[in-house]
Formats: structure tokens, C-alpha cells, sequence
């Protein structure tokens, strides 16, 4: 369903420009929460898609995970993986990656939901992040608490199989021991709301990386 979501987003969409107007749309969204990330960074792109903040980030060593990328590669002309040649594109779910050194910065931008396994997918995230870094993590968030016991019991969005509220997200983020330090609202709507949370380690954990149940 992913995929042909995708190809019917993209349809009459030409990649120049919508490319274009995505890293427009990425760099509106980095001033917005005051993300500034030094030249070379390593980041992740968590849930990457075919167009995901990886193409707004020229100069920073990224790591960009989607199960999906061959199939965008094969099926989408928007993604040319040779466009990016500071890119390390690794094809393979969320809950199963592993990196052998930490990021400076970790991004997971409307992808948390899509995930199969979203505790395990969390578990990676923080594991991922090297003390003193910055996750990242972007979800459409339930707005009212029965509206969102309807959609877990009877799925009206395929896509995003995990329904929650914000306040839901937020102790999944602190349950890890980490402390969420803005929460931006990206764009309001009548079910959801569309949020930007930005965590690091809680100070008194902060120069050792907390172990996950998975270590």
C-alpha cells in the first residue's frame, strides 16, 4: 500500500520540481524548529521514503533506512539513490537496523506510525543516538482520546497502523530516558495534529547511553 500510495502521490508530479519544492519544504521546516547542524555531521534519516530530509542535507554524512528504497528505485523516477553522493541508503525496516557508531542527530519524520513493530522501531531510535545528540520525531497526533480508541479498534488508515496522542508519544520518548525539550505543532487539523518533538538524554544519563531492553 506504500508504494502505490506513492505512485499515485507522484503521478503528473514532475522530479525537478517536485524535488524542488521538498527541499523547500525541508529547509521551512529546519528554520522553523531552529535545527542548525554543523558540516559533517552524522545523522539518520529513520523511515527515509523517497524524498525524505536526507535531500536537504548536502553537507552532513547521512545514514537513510527504509525497507522500501528499491522499490522507489525501481518504480519512482523522483528517486535517483546516485543524486546523493553523501548518502548511505540501506534498505531494511526501522526495528531491524543497527548502526556500529551513534548519530549526532537522528530524524524519524512521519514515519514512527508506519512502522510494524513501534516499540522495537523505538528501542532503535534511542539506541542510535550518541549522548548529547538530538532525536528528532515528527507523528500525526490524536487530538481526542475517543476519536483515537476508534481508529486502534477499527482502522480507517491503513498506513499508519499505530494511533495515538500526543502526551502517548511523548512518554514512549521519556520511558527511555529521554527528555522531550520542544514540541512544535506543524500544521493543525480536526483528528490530528501534526507535531515535531525534538528529545535528547535526560541530564542525568546524558554521557551514558542508556541500554534498551533488545541489549
Amino acid at each position: 500500500m506504500e508504494i502505490r500510495w506513492w505512485k499515485y502521490y507522484l503521478s503528473g508530479k514532475t522530479p525537478e520540481d517536485y524535488l524542488q519544492k521538498k527541499i523547500a519544504y525541508w529547509e521551512r521546516v529546519m528554520a522553523k524548529a531552529q535545527i542548525h547542524l554543523p558540516s559533517g555531521a552524522r545523522v539518520l534519516d529513520a523511515g527515509c521514503g523517497p524524498a525524505g530530509i536526507f535531500i536537504a542535507l548536502p553537507g552532513q554524512q547521512v545514514d537513510a533506512v527504509d525497507p522500501l528504497l528499491g522499490q522507489y528505485e525501481r518504480s519512482l523516477a523522483h528517486f535517483n539513490p546516485a543524486d546523493y553522493p553523501n548518502v548511505r541508503f540501506v534498505s531494511m525496516p526501522l526495528e531491524d537496523y543497527r548502526s556500529d557508531e551513534p548519530y549526532d542527530v537522528i530524524f524519524c519524520l512521519n514515519a514512527i506510525n508506519h512502522v510494524a513493530d513501534i516499540n522495537r522501531a523505538m528501542n532503535r531510535l534511542v539506541a542510535g543516538l550518541r549522548p548529547n545528540g538530538r532525536l528528532w520525531l515528527s507523528i500525526d497526533a490524536h487530538r481526542h482520546r475517543f476519536l483515537r480508541s476508534v481508529f486502534q479498534w477499527l482502522p480507517g488508515d491503513i498506513l499508519h497502523p499505530h494511533q495515538y496522542q500526543l502526551e502517548e508519544y511523548r512518554q514512549m520518548l521519556t520511558s527511555r530516558g529521554l527528555e522531550v525539550v520542544k514540541s512544535i505543532r506543524l500544521k493543525p487539523g480536526h483528528i490530528f495534529d501534526y507535531y515535531l518533538l525534538e528529545a535528547k538524554f535526560a541530564d542525568d544519563i546524558r554521557h551514558s547511553r542508556v541500554k534498551t531492553p533488545e541489549e
